[in-house]
């Protein structure tokens, strides 16, 4: 898939995943995972220069965020069905070169896009009154199996 337009405040691109739910012969909850589109984005850590990426009074929590804007409301999937954030994922941040920004270094995904949770959506009211683009948080989902 090629990415959306980008511009000097969106530089990077992602792919946008969105969930088919269904139900188990047992009652549980299965999730399949469905690319739908790639944006044009801009995602930096929401963390402050110099802190630690594990706290050490913690075990193995990770602070891994990115704050993240993009002119496209996620919610919304490219066939216009609503979505709620639980059923987004968002990974393979790339830039403008198609380089990945945000790999993952072992483990399952080792060498591929970390994937991203949406914790927040926002959006960005310019001063006449319109949507200009989207403001997010994104953090690192638990499980980074979830998506090929």
């Amino acid at each position: 898939m090629i990415c959306e337009p980008n511009d000097f405040v969106h530089p990077m691109c992602a792919d946008v995943y969105y969930a088919i739910s269904t139900q188990g012969s047992f009652g549980e909850i299965k999730k399949e995972w469905i690319l739908d589109r790639v944006i044009a984005c801009n995602a930096v850590p929401t963390s402050r220069k110099g802190l630690e990426e594990l706290d050490p009074k913690m075990v193995a929590q990770l602070n891994n965020k990115l704050n993240a804007r993009s002119l496209t409301d996620l919610r919304i999937s490219s066939l216009d069905k609503p979505y709620g954030i639980t059923d987004i994922l968002i990974t393979n941040i790339r830039d403008s070169h198609g380089n990945l920004i945000y790999k993952e270094t072992s483990g399952i995904r080792s060498n591929k896009g970390t994937i991203y949770e949406i914790a927040t959506v926002q959006p960005f009211v310019g001063p006449f009154g319109n949507i200009e683009s989207y403001q997010m948080v994104w953090r690192r989902a638990d499980s980074q199996a979830s998506v090929d």
